[in-house]
């Protein structure tokens, strides 16, 4: 590539509606510290939250962690919600500290679907087909976890709902956009792959059909925020929670070119994840090997890599044109100055210190 023409990280660059200052995300990372004065299972960001977000504004921008959209998404201890009043006053005092410091802070909301442990939510667990999620041992052996309810239309329609709920409530708070969590076998994941969905109705068989849940959730999203302040995360060839889809090209390419339709602002992609416990799937790099790349072509807006990037890797995928920006986590854990160590050719931490 010609120098003059070659990215850098730090180039101003605007998403949608946003105007980034630089091209290097804070990738959504559950703390599992929130908590609630009245009820430990109804969680809202804490104090650190506030700090530990408001120092990472040098960044082109900030995802939260996931936030349940309601009491029966809620799937890990610890993490924070947006479905009530307490929750949502919570998050405005994470958006002022961010917006305080120039910085852009997008929500990631998700409903955990088969991920649901009914004794941590205290609800039943709901997904798109009645199919227990396996955990593995080292040798590879599968135990099966609780067997969630099948969602009737009905049931679809409510969470469709929350999902609009929940971004109504985003917006009070001050988000500066908001992202559709459908990666890691969560509850639109599990629509969308056909390992997890097993349905007959017009949510389930075709590709079409498994990817009309995820579309009608953007458009409640959008619907609130506009469709130039909305994303999603997807990971085509995540196995965690016990994820599988036969043909992730073929499915994801037809729903990224429907997002791509809609004119969303951004699509964040994981790349395939090292897999170390043995299980009967396909391992995603056989599957894909380089996720954003295979997708480029479907998706002409925003395209954000994600996952195992080193500051190298992640400016080569852009300066190919694979992707136009990245989101890191474990090195915005250990590096809170990441953008100007980066920046500045500094050493990175490899791991947080405390």
């Amino acid at each position: 590539m010609d120098s003059q023409n070659e990215k850098t990280l730090f180039d101003t660059y605007q998403m949608g509606d946003l105007t980034l200052s630089n091209r290097i995300g804070v990738a959504a990372l559950v703390m599992a510290i929130a908590k609630s004065n009245n009820d430990p299972k109804i969680n809202i960001p804490t104090d650190y939250q506030v700090k530990f977000l408001s120092e990472r504004t040098d960044s082109g921008f900030i995802i939260t962690e996931c936030s349940a959209i309601s009491k029966q998404g809620y799937a890990y201890l610890g993490s924070a919600g947006i479905w009530n009043k307490e929750q949502t006053e919570a998050w405005k005092k994470v958006v002022d500290a961010v917006h305080n410091k120039g910085g852009l802070i997008i929500h990631q909301i998700f409903h955990g679907g088969r991920r649901v442990n009914p004794a941590d939510s205290g609800e039943k667990s709901l997904a798109p087909s009645a199919i227990p999620r396996n955990t593995y041992d080292k040798e590879g052996k599968p135990t099966p976890t609780h067997v969630p309810t099948a969602m009737t239309v009905n049931d679809i329609n409510s969470v469709l709902e929350e999902y609009h709920q929940a971004a109504l409530r985003a917006k009070e708070a001050g988000f500066d956009g908001v992202e559709l969590h459908a990666a890691n076998g969560y509850l639109v994941d599990e629509f969308l792959r056909d390992g997890t969905n097993k349905r007959t109705d017009e949510y389930g068989g075709s590709v079409e059909n498994r990817a009309r849940f995820c579309l009608e959730a953007i458009d409640q999203l959008i619907s609130v925020f506009g469709k130039g302040r909305v994303g999603i995360k997807l990971s085509p060839v995540e196995r965690l929670n016990d994820m599988f889809d036969s043909n992730p090209l073929q499915t994801f390419t037809y729903l990224l070119q429907k997002l791509d339709e809609k004119g969303i602002a951004f699509v964040e992609l994981t790349e395939p994840p090292k897999i170390e416990e043995k299980t009967c799937y396909i391992e995603g790099k056989e599957q894909i090997p380089e996720v954003a790349k295979a997708f480029r072509g479907a998706f002409t807006r925003t395209l954000i890599t994600n996952k195992g990037h080193t500051p190298e890797t992640a400016l080569d995928y852009i300066n190919k044109g694979w992707a136009d920006l990245v989101t890191f986590g474990n090195l915005f854990i250990a590096n809170p100055d990441l953008v100007n160590k980066i920046k500045n050719g500094s050493e990175l931490n490899q791991k947080w210190e405390a």
